[in-house]
Formats: C-alpha cells, sequence, structure tokens
C-alpha cells in the first residue's frame, strides 16, 4: 500500500528535501508505509531516506536530515491515512445498536480499530485486528493498548460478542503482556452474563498478567430504544453492591502484589450501589476517567482546593444556571452551594435533566440532548448564561447529540452558553465568570 502527499508543511525537514504535495510516500529507510502509526514510527530517525514516486510516476529517493523529535512535515488526506477499521461484533449490550434512527450517519459508526487505541485512546475488542498488526504493536512497542475484554471466558466471550472469533482472540492479551505493552482493559457488565462468578473468574486472569496496568469495571447501559434487541437487566441496587465488593477485593490483592489498586468500578456502579464515592487517592493516577472511573471524586477535590484558594471578588450579583445529568446532579449542588456560602451575591440553579431522547435508565451528563434541555428549561429565567459540561458535545464541540448546535440553543434558549471543561479548577472559575468562554 502507498499514500498520497497532500500537502507539505513549509520550511520542514521534507519541504527542505524538496518533497512536493501530491507525491506517493512508498516507504521511510526500507520500511513500507501502510498507515499513520508507521509514519510516525520510522519518520523519528533523523537520517531518512524516503521511497517516493513524483507527479511524473517516476520512483525517486529523497534523503532528509531532521533533528531527532522534528516532525518530517508530511499532511495526509485523513490521519489515519486510510479508512478506520469498523467492528465486526454483534455485542448484545452495544450502545450504538440502541440509539433511535434519523441521527446523523457518522454516530452508528462501530470503530475498532487498533491505530485509535494509540492514537485516541479508543478501545478495541482485538477480533479484527490482523497478524500484522499485532507483531507491529509488539515490535514498534506501542503502549499503552486499550482493550474491551468484558470477559476472559472464550466460549461466554463469544455469546456476549456473537463473534465466532471474539474467545481465540484472548491469547492476544498474553502476547502484549509478555512483550511488555501496558494494557488498559474496560469491561462492560451485563448482569447474568459476566458478572458475579465470571467476574471473578476474569479478574482472576487479568490481575495476574503483570502489564494490566489498569481494569475498569462499567454497568451496560440501556436504552429505550431496544425493539427487536436481547432483553437485558439493568444492575440493581443490590447486584451494584456485589460488584464493588468483588472488584474492591480484587483491588486490594493488587495493592498489596504490585502496590496500586488496579481493579476500579465506575462511579456509576456508586450511584446506582447509593454508597459514597472513595477519596480521590482511592484512583491512584487516574487512568480510565474515560470510563467514568473517579471522575466524580477528582472533580471534588478539585473543586474544594479552587474554592479554598480562590481570592476572586464578584464585584456585583451574578445569576447563573448550570445543566446537568441526574447521576452527577447531587455532586455539581454540592459543589455550588459550597461556592455559595463563600460568595454571596452568587445566584444559581442546578437543573437534572432527564433523559427522555435515550430513557430514564441512562443518567449520565454525557448523553443529555439539546432537545432534552430545551424541553425541561426552554422558558425558565436562566440569568445571565448557562453552563453546560464539554461531555454533552461530540468531540468537535460544536454539536449535541442530536445535531443540534451551541448556537442554536442558545438562540431557542435566548442566553448566553458557557461550556465547561470537567475540570474542578475550571469549573470553580466558569461559575464565577472568571474568562469569557461563552458563546453571544
Amino acid at each position: 500500500m502507498s499514500v498520497i502527499i497532500e500537502s507539505v508543511e513549509k520550511h520542514s525537514p521534507a519541504d527542505k528535501a524538496g518533497v512536493k504535495s501530491g507525491y506517493t510516500l512508498l516507504s521511510i529507510n526500507g520500511n513500507e508505509i501502510m498507515d499513520v502509526l508507521d509514519y510516525r514510527f520510522y519518520q523519528s530517525n533523523q537520517k531518512l531516506v524516503l521511497s517516493l514516486i513524483n507527479e511524473k510516476g517516476k520512483v525517486k529517493k529523497v534523503k532528509v536530515k531532521k533533528g531527532e523529535y522534528d516532525e518530517l512535515g508530511l499532511n495526509f488526506s485523513t490521519y489515519l491515512m486510510d479508512q478506520k477499521h469498523s467492528c465486526r461484533n454483534k455485542c448484545i449490550f452495544c450502545f450504538i445498536d440502541q440509539m433511535p434512527k434519523g441521527m446523523r450517519d457518522s454516530l452508528y459508526f462501530k470503530d475498532d480499530d487498533s491505530r485509535l487505541s494509540f492514537l485516541f485512546g479508543n478501545y478495541i475488542t482485538l477480533t479484527n485486528i490482523t497478524e500484522h498488526e499485532v507483531e507491529r504493536i509488539i515490535k514498534m512497542h506501542i503502549s499503552p493498548i486499550n482493550i474491551s475484554v468484558h470477559t476472559t471466558n472464550p466460549d461466554l466471550r463469544v455469546k456476549m460478542m456473537r463473534n465466532k472469533n471474539a474467545g481465540n482472540v484472548l491469547s492476544i492479551i498474553n502476547r502484549f503482556n509478555d512483550a511488555g505493552i501496558k494494557i488498559n482493559c474496560q469491561m462492560v457488565l451485563v448482569p447474568g452474563y459476566n458478572d458475579g462468578k465470571e467476574l471473578e473468574r476474569t479478574l482472576e486472569d487479568l490481575t495476574n498478567l503483570e502489564n494490566a496496568e489498569c481494569i475498569a469495571a462499567v454497568p451496560v447501559g440501556l436504552t429505550k430504544h431496544r425493539d427487536g434487541l436481547l432483553g437485558l437487566k439493568p444492575f440493581d441496587k443490590k447486584g451494584a453492591r456485589d460488584t464493588i465488593e468483588v472488584i474492591n477485593r480484587f483491588g486490594e490483592k493488587c495493592l498489596e502484589k504490585y502496590g496500586s489498586r488496579r481493579v476500579y468500578a465506575s462511579d456509576e456502579f456508586y450511584i446506582k450501589a447509593e454508597l459514597p464515592m472513595p477519596d480521590a487517592d482511592f484512583y491512584g493516577d487516574f487512568l480510565q476517567l474515560d470510563n467514568g472511573v473517579g471522575i466524580w471524586s477528582l472533580l471534588k477535590q478539585e473543586s474544594d482546593d479552587a474554592i479554598k484558594i480562590c481570592d476572586y471578588k464578584l464585584q456585583e450579583k451574578r445569576k447563573i444556571s448550570l445543566v446537568t445529568g441526574k447521576a452527577a446532579y447531587p455532586l455539581i449542588t454540592q459543589i455550588v452551594d459550597k461556592m455559595g456560602k463563600k460568595w454571596d451575591n452568587l445566584e444559581y440553579k442546578v437543573y437534572a435533566i432527564e433523559n427522555d431522547f435515550f430513557g430514564p435508565l441512562i443518567t449520565v451528563a454525557g448523553l443529555v440532548t439539546a432537545t432534552d434541555i430545551l424541553k425541561q428549561i426552554g422558558g425558565e429565567d436562566l440569568g445571565q448564561e448557562l453552563l453546560i459540561p464539554e461531555v454533552m458535545l461530540r468531540n468537535e464541540k460544536d454539536m449535541f447529540l442530536d445535531s443540534v448546535t451551541i448556537s442554536e440553543l442558545m438562540q431557542k434558549l435566548n442566553t448566553k452558553i458557557r461550556v465547561v471543561n470537567i475540570d474542578g479548577y475550571d469549573f470553580v472559575d466558569a461559575v464565577l465568570g472568571c474568562d469569557n468562554d461563552y458563546l453571544d
């Protein structure tokens, strides 16, 4: 495979060597370039020989000298240099299969691409990874790699993922571990399937791997759009408590064996179990925030620290509103109530948005839509501005999951909107209006 160079950065090593846009990159130092991982790995040397096809269709060699940490300077039409690898599984718990019809096409794409695991932290199932990709990860020592394990029981994994190869590929995890590749593991737990004794089996297997540095468990998310899908049950209070007990038992073993807990239940499990969240120091380096592990505790600690040290003076009365999901509502309310005691001219109201779009079992802020916000607080006096958490927006941070833009929601609510980072210090600044991160 070869890739066409879309553009060359001005004054870059490649530009100085005479490489032009439209050229085709064949290899670097004799190593075939098939995608972005090959390119990033082999361009790191200081002396490079590029094999290219020029605009006349002739193969030419170009020598390039560059600093050890300098980028070569080539840009391609996509960051992967080819198409993303789609998922081949039909998991019984797949969230995308539970989304309503009529949403934008990109939301229905299921990626399962090892390159995205390295570049953006995406989780992969290993069911469509090739032997070439496995060997390349080991050769390049691409680490960490994020894997959706779910269960280490081969037969159960086949049943849950509805892919005949789902059990066989579990051996790849051992190959990565033996090669010194750090592994982050994710488990979506489904009551009656991979919880209980099966969870204990999985944790026993994974915690015996020296390089499985973090293992996170999240409860299955069930929307109201499950017509024609397998009937699944959500976790109840007892099931959540039993799961936390198992996870924390293995966490204690890892703490004694490795010096870190390694195994964590997501915040959602604690909410379902109606148990207090652990303190922030329980979570070590917070390796699985994207899976909702430790977000609550970290945000609370950061905001408490920010409130304590902040000496910002509100010169005038400030009236704002905040929206969040039902799960985070108690924490957000607790934080702003504490701020209200320190800044007595701060007036606020926190709205817990019921998720009508996906269904009442979905309570996280990241799946709240503009449609539900408008339906539930439209017409309310929202004050000077409305604060929304950035997790409600897609990666580009300009649109909600229901394809409504921030600007459109702002017009319909007739108020300014401020997008707030999931960071305690930024949150306190936003509530006080210390900056101008809102849209007019």
